[in-house]
């Protein structure tokens, strides 16, 4: 059989009813040909035009996926089954397309998606998100208070070793780091703080904005802020990697239970540890200020010491250490969650241990904002 090209005449609208001639072989050899005149002709056809496909020579699947591009799949399911000059086989095969394709709308044209419903559907996605993340953070809350509350009575399944191991990374090696930071701040307040109020002459309040910046604020953020960034991301990183060695289920394997094994040391150390370096934060700081006063202002030592004790009352203390243990609370939580959440890849650890750092820091500035908020209505 000689092969026959294919054609679509155009109807004539001058008639009452045109008619649109489809004839040739409508085959996957001439699929690139029919493609772009289904691609012109299919926006100025109506439902007004009739078909006549009495011309059609050959047709398989690719034709009939162009025919149903062209006509739609209701429409061309009309016409196989009032087509009486179709065969049997043609008749089937053109249902069948139809029919594959009955429960779905062919996509617009060129459509191009709202600017606001693109922006709309993100921020959606994003809350659905953020929502999932703090239920997550509770239910997982939830878990490590009970093994806490079931573990504290029972002092044979405490764990020691793990707890001074931890204790001394959170702790004890983050000292000096914590300490350079705040001494650096601390001078950097003061001198702020020297050049602000010299213009009106209450340079001697520098050592006042000092100490209650350091003792209500930047003494407890500025660790936090740090032992997010430092330990966070070292828990998720630890749990994670365990999680990707597939040593969690072996633990669980073994019958014992991966939070109180594996989140209430690195929990019970940071609620140690970072009061202890939170106070440290604040002498750090009131020394560094201290030495700017006594550089810049001459301010003796004597002096700075006995404005500290004269003006600055134990609230303002309080205040910041009671900050403390809720911040070393929810840091550990969120680096110990986010390790468990690590699926298996060294891609994942990176990437949750990213998300670690991002939540710690974000729920410790709103922490903070919100407590300074309610201490500054309280009057504290």
């Amino acid at each position: 059989m000689t092969a026959s090209a294919p054609f679509i005449r155009p109807f004539d609208s001058s008639q009452s009813h045109p008619v649109l001639q489809i004839g040739g072989d409508w085959t996957l050899a001439h699929y690139e040909h029919l493609e772009e005149q289904v691609n012109q002709l299919r926006e100025h056809l109506d439902d007004t035009v009739q078909m006549d496909l009495q011309p059609l020579a050959a047709l398989d699947t690719a034709g009939a996926a162009l025919l149903l591009e062209l006509l739609g799949s209701q429409r061309l399911r009309e016409i196989a089954q009032q087509a009486q000059n179709l065969s049997a086989e043609r008749r089937a095969l053109l249902l069948a397309v139809a029919n594959a394709t009955a429960s779905e709308s062919l996509p617009p044209l060129h459509t191009t998606p709202s600017a606001l419903r693109e922006v709309l559907g993100h921020v959606g996605v994003e809350m659905e998100e953020i929502w999932g993340q703090t239920k997550a953070l509770l239910g997982f809350i939830g878990l490590t208070l009970s093994s806490l509350f079931i573990t504290l009575p029972r002092p044979r399944r405490w764990r020691i070793t793990a707890l001074v191991a931890n204790l001394e990374q959170c702790g004890l090696n983050a000292v000096p780091i914590v300490a350079l930071l705040t001494f650096l701040v601390g001078a950097v307040v003061a001198f702020l703080g020297a050049t602000i109020l010299a213009d009106f002459g209450a340079s001697i309040y520098t050592v006042n904005l000092v100490a209650f910046s350091f003792l209500r604020e930047f003494g407890v953020l500025l660790t936090a802020i740090l032992m997010a960034g430092r330990t966070a991301s070292a828990f998720t990183a630890q749990i994670g990697s365990m999680k990707a060695n597939e040593e969690i289920d072996a633990i669980r394997t073994l019958g014992l239970n991966p939070i109180e094994l594996l989140v209430l040391p690195r929990l019970l150390a940071m609620l140690i540890a970072l009061p202890m370096l939170t106070f440290v934060a604040m002498l750090s700081g009131m020394l560094g200020g201290g030495l700017v006063c006594a550089f810049a202002l001459d301010i003796p030592p004597v002096m700075y010491l006995s404005i500290l004790q004269d003006s600055v009352e134990l609230r303002h203390f309080l205040v910041g250490m009671l900050k403390a243990p809720l911040f070393a609370f929810l840091i550990a939580l969120i680096g110990c969650q986010e390790g468990f959440k690590v699926s298996g890849s060294a891609q994942s650890v990176g990437e949750h241990t990213t998300s670690a750092v991002v939540q710690s820091i974000f729920i410790v500035i709103l922490l903070d904002a919100l407590a300074a908020l309610f201490f500054m209505e309280m009057g504290w």
